[in-house]
């Protein structure tokens, strides 16, 4: 007997499931494209007089649209989620569809425990899909478009500061040609094992050729007998100095354009060398929870639709919409706090998320069923 019910409350669950994924499905996967298009509109709206001004071909256009995409749709998923719920809500609300599930003993939200595991999958997938999609595609819709409005990254540096070699060898530079491949008013602090102060390097100009740095009027500065004492730099001292050109060039990483592992060597260089880090890894934790805005507007849509008894699509929506713009705003100053160090890092990405489950909580506790 007890199998038996198992069994029929296990059928219907499934079968409850099923005709909620038949409603949902369809509207989201027509949301997700409209929104999608929307912002591939938007961008190529915004741009297209400076691809008129530089004759940029069709194709090129086309391949810049074509990088775009992925990044439209983890703009467009949260929207198109949000839309998709309140919709099929606010039609089983209009159809008493709803009233007569909770007559039955059917709670909200025993019946959009579908919809919320559906959401919480989202929010995972998106997250890979970012790390492994939308940041190459970016990369390339970035390079692409660069090139095609003549505006490509000036790898030029200027006052560069490198640690090389575990921080026995420090790396000072007034300016780095990339070009010409040359460093002016170069000055290399070498030290020992124990960060023991060996000697000092100074140079007008250093040239890379291929293998090493070759300078030019460099000069040694090292003590002897406790006196210091000023030698004409060797060659033999010169091809100590291996730190490639690449190290030197102005290529600041943006945390939120790399993947993680990128994300985290990059990190781990700014801890290793005394710059502030903080703003970097608050972006990086940021990587894992603004996926998680999938799930939270799903729980908000399905918390204030069970709060609305009267034009349940319009109020819902508008509230869910709210919500959502809420939770960007929240984010966006936690993270600010992060970045000024008024908040720790793991705070800034994540609070806005803790605070709006909670909310999401309460909603559907006091769920009208």
């Amino acid at each position: 007997m007890q199998n038996s019910c198992f069994y029929l409350i296990l059928g219907v669950s499934m079968k409850l499931a099923l005709y909620i994924y038949r409603m949902f499905f369809p509207l989201f996967l027509a949301s997700l494209a409209t929104f999608a298009f929307i912002l591939e509109m938007v961008d190529l709206m915004m741009n297209i007089w400076r691809y008129i001004y530089n004759s940029v071909p069709v194709n090129v256009v086309g391949t810049i649209m074509l990088n775009f995409l992925p990044r439209t749709f983890t703009w467009a998923l949260p929207l198109a989620f949000l839309f998709a719920s309140c919709f099929m809500l606010s039609t089983l609300a209009s159809n008493n569809e709803l009233t007569a599930l909770f007559a039955s003993g059917v709670s909200l939200i025993e019946f959009t425990v579908p919809l919320l595991v559906v959401s919480a999958i989202f929010s995972v997938a998106l997250f890979f899909f970012q790390d492994r999609v939308v940041v190459k595609a970016s990369l390339k819709y970035e390079q692409v478009k660069s090139v095609a409005l003549n505006q490509e990254k000036d790898l030029d540096n200027d006052n560069i500061v490198i640690i090389s070699d575990g921080g026995k060898m420090i790396y000072k530079a007034d300016h780095f040609d990339n070009y010409l491949q040359r460093l002016r008013n170069l000055c290399v602090v070498v030290r020992g094992e124990d960060k023991e102060l060996r000697s000092i390097i100074f140079a007008d100009y250093a040239a890379w050729n291929g293998e090493h740095w070759r300078t030019q009027n460099g000069q040694e500065y090292r003590y002897e007998n406790g006196i210091m004492k000023i030698f004409p730099l060797g060659r033999e001292i010169e091809k100590t100095l291996t730190e490639l050109p690449e190290t030197f060039r102005n290529n600041t990483v943006s945390v939120e354009s790399a993947t993680i592992e990128e994300s985290r060597v990059y990190i781990r260089h700014l801890q290793k060398t005394g710059l502030p880090f903080s703003e970097a890894l608050s972006q990086y934790y940021n990587k894992f929870s603004f996926p998680f805005v999938v799930f939270i507007v799903a729980f908000l849509s399905v918390g204030i639709s069970g709060n609305c008894r009267r034009n349940v699509f319009v109020i819902s929506l508008t509230l869910s919409l709210a919500a959502a713009v809420l939770f960007y705003v929240t984010q966006m100053i936690t993270m600010l706090m992060a970045k000024f160090g008024m908040l720790p890092p793991i705070f800034g990405a994540w609070l806005p998320v803790a605070l709006f489950v909670f909310l999401s909580f309460v909603l559907l506790k006091y769920s009208h069923t």
